[in-house]
């Protein structure tokens, strides 16, 4: 067997296990209970590794944040005096499983979600996604909705989902493909979807009523809800295909606001990195580009998978949030094809006369034919202290890929 020919087979492999995912919402609890190696003083963040001293403006903000929100410091100076004196630590969420949006912070009692690929017996997991504290801002009113994630609407859904017995994401998330979601930042149908599964369940929960009532009202009027979900689902989905001897295609792409990263099935645990790149979209109003800071978030598994970017063409409501035409969002998702290794025989596009999305992005194709993914996403400030200010388009440095090849042809040349 030639080398080509073995590395085809195992992009076929790691893309039928991508496939073959079957993501099931099984519980909502703290961090500290379910994510691997989790631990006090701990903080972990999106992207690949990166300290302090070189965290971007939103991460720093958000950690700060976190800080408060644990206890560990009672405003932001002491919070970053305890940082600075080596008190509390810094890791991956990619390496305990976990992704994070944006900064993607998450600490012991952070709620998640939890889901559990049931083809494969792995589970992966997520925080509460929101447009403040993960964006870097760590005032009282950014971390109020932290708490009551923490204390009123993560312990109602738990309650939800465990009578439920588990929620299936796979069906759902079919079905708000076609609706318009692309499962990135156009979550609406799949939110409403999932607030209507779950409702009946937390109805008949036992709870105390407002409980009920104020869980109902934030999930029923959260657009960005299913995110974190599909996150998680993504993440689950994907972790299967790590590790394929000779698969030269990618499983996580990941930003922390300072560098971008990517990680490729066949060099597990290696990242191959370069500087942030800057995002092309909308802002706000009140903000610029000068304030934007750089790239950043754990988001882009769901591109990974197939999602976001490579389905959003039949997600046009999506571009009042982001920018651009319809055309141009369905020559992405045509384009994308081109750097994919197989397509989903289950996620389809309608307005793609329902072509499969595509799945497992090749470092070769990529290369190749200099065809970047496509990748959607919100806008942080470059100083700490701020919340969303935008949302559009962004790419991966072209410098991931050529390095990730180098070392991929080293490997398996050699």
């Amino acid at each position: 067997m030639s080398i080509k020919e073995k590395v085809d087979a195992a992009n076929a492999e790691a893309a039928r296990r991508i496939i073959a995912a079957d993501p099931v919402l099984v519980d909502v609890a703290p961090a500290l209970e379910v994510i691997p190696g989790m631990r006090d003083r701990l903080v972990l963040h999106s992207g690949p590794p990166v300290d302090w001293k070189r965290m971007c403006g939103a991460q720093r903000g958000a950690a700060i944040g976190m800080c408060i929100f644990e206890g560990w410091a009672k405003d932001h100076e002491e919070a970053a005096r305890r940082i600075e004196a080596g008190e509390i630590s810094f890791e991956p969420n990619h390496h305990h499983s976990t992704v994070g949006p944006m900064a993607g912070t998450i600490t012991p009692h952070m709620w998640v979600w939890v889901v559990e690929n049931k083809a494969f017996g792995n589970r992966a997991f997520c925080r509460q996604v929101e447009s403040f504290q993960q964006f870097g801002d760590y005032s009282p009113q950014a971390l109020s909705a932290l708490v009551s994630w923490r204390d009123v609407w993560g312990p109602a859904l738990r309650a939800a989902v465990r009578k439920m017995g588990g929620v299936p994401l796979k069906p759902l998330i079919t079905r708000a493909l076609q609706m318009g979601d692309e499962m990135h930042n156009r979550v609406v149908a799949s939110s409403s979807i999932f607030t209507n599964a779950v409702a009946p369940a937390l109805v008949e929960s036992g709870l105390p009523a407002e409980q009920v009532v104020a869980t109902l009202r934030y999930a029923g009027n959260h657009p960005f809800l299913f995110l974190g979900l599909s996150m998680a689902a993504a993440k689950s989905a994907a972790d299967p295909a790590r590790g394929v001897e000779a698969s030269s295609m990618v499983t996580a792409m990941a930003r922390n606001g300072t560098e971008f990263g990517i990680q490729v099935s066949g060099l597990e645990g290696e990242w191959f990195t370069a500087p942030a790149p800057r995002v092309k979209g909308l802002f706000l109003p009140g903000w610029k580009d000068e304030d934007a800071g750089a790239d950043m978030g754990d988001s882009a598994i769901t591109e990974t998978v197939g999602w976001g970017g490579f389905v959003i063409g039949g997600a046009p409501g999506i571009l009042s949030f982001t920018g651009g035409t319809a055309a141009e969002a369905l020559a992405f998702s045509r384009d994308m094809h081109r750097i994919s290794v197989a397509r989903s025989p289950e996620f389809l596009m309608p307005a793609l006369d329902f072509e499969g999305t595509g799945v497992g992005i090749d470092i070769r194709k990529v290369v190749q034919t200099n065809m970047l993914p496509v990748i959607d996403t919100a806008i942080a400030h470059k100083e700490p202290g701020h919340g969303i200010i935008g949302g559009g388009i962004v790419r991966p440095p072209m410098e991931c890929f050529t390095k990730a090849l180098k070392r991929f042809a080293e490997k398996y040349r050699g």
